[in-house]
């Protein structure tokens, strides 16, 4: 079957969308990348809350989708408003990798235990990463960063900021396609990376994971894509994405959420929000992921004693 992909430019996102299409080839379908500029990549000087409405990354992409120019589109996941368009559901999700944030730092901003030194300037544009930081490090600058990967990550490298907050899922990704195409190696040969324990530094919702979304009433695409779902990673992503749904706040409000399977087969629900300037957390225990969202969000909302972040 010939699919149309439909994805944004980046160098990430066209690794994944590769990624997509030679996994569809190995089921003899002939896939073909469709690049579409989303108004994300075109505003770059502003915070995501002040871009405009959710969706800055994915809402063209969806357009494309809904009027036949594309067949699939793939997302990273986190990228997507909590409830797809009319007519429009996501069919697979894939294996998910690492969905934990990483910390890229300058060995100068570092003290002699590894940690950030007080006064670093870190960027980020993530309201999720802001209140997290500030709620463990109070000390720490934190200061406006947009643009892709190796932006963000140049802007370390050449000093602007002192370290960088980024997820491990995008930078996993493009090591492991530069052990194909070296040009595609993103140098950061010059920073310390410390991964962010996600029991702590809560994900945000569906971090790691992408999202292949068709057309509802495609029966025959639908059927192709949903042979490459992971079912476990299906499972857990949904439950973070009924939480964010239930926030209803995309990337302007500082909510992190994230699910995981244990070896015994029962999940572990964890979830941080931010409320009137409080932070909170929630965690539940249980054999149907979704089935613990109710109790995380009365615990996130219940009015309860605020964190310090630990």
């Amino acid at each position: 079957m010939k699919l149309r992909l439909g994805t944004r430019g980046s160098r990430l996102a066209m690794i994944q969308a590769r990624w997509v299409a030679r996994r569809l080839e190995r089921d003899g379908h002939e896939p073909e990348i469709v690049v579409i500029r989303t108004s994300g990549d075109r505003v770059q000087d502003r915070a995501f809350a002040q871009v405009g409405t959710q969706g800055v990354f994915s809402a063209e992409i969806e357009n494309a989708l809904v009027e036949r120019r594309i067949d699939v589109a793939v997302h990273s996941y986190k990228d997507l408003p909590s409830k797809s368009p009319d007519g429009l559901v996501v069919a697979a999700v894939p294996e998910r990798v690492d969905p934990a944030d990483r910390l890229l730092a300058r060995p100068d901003a570092l003290d002699e235990g590894g940690a950030l030194r007080r006064g670093a300037r870190l960027g980020t544009a993530s309201a999720r990463r802001t209140a997290l930081w500030r709620a463990l490090r109070p000390d720490v600058e934190i200061g406006l960063l947009r643009g892709n990967l190796p932006t963000r990550v140049a802007r370390a490298l050449d000093g602007t900021f002192d370290a960088v907050v980024l997820a491990a899922a995008g930078l996993d990704r493009i090591d492991r396609a530069a052990q194909d195409d070296p040009e595609l190696a993103l140098d950061r040969s010059g920073l310390v990376e410390r991964r962010l324990d996600p029991e702590v530094f809560v994900p945000a919702p569906s971090q790691g994971a992408l999202a292949l979304q068709v057309r509802a009433d495609d029966a025959g695409v639908r059927e192709a894509i949903e042979a490459i779902d992971d079912r476990e990673a299906h499972r857990a992503v949904r439950a973070e994405r009924e939480l964010l749904a239930r926030v209803e706040g995309g990337c302007q409000v500082p909510f992190g959420a994230w699910c995981v399977a244990a070896t015994d087969g029962t999940f572990t629900l964890r979830a941080v929000l931010e409320r009137g300037g409080r932070l909170r957390r929630a965690r539940a225990d249980g054999d149907d992921p979704l089935a613990l969202v109710d109790a995380v969000w009365r615990e996130l909302t219940a009015g309860g004693e605020a964190t310090d972040g630990r």
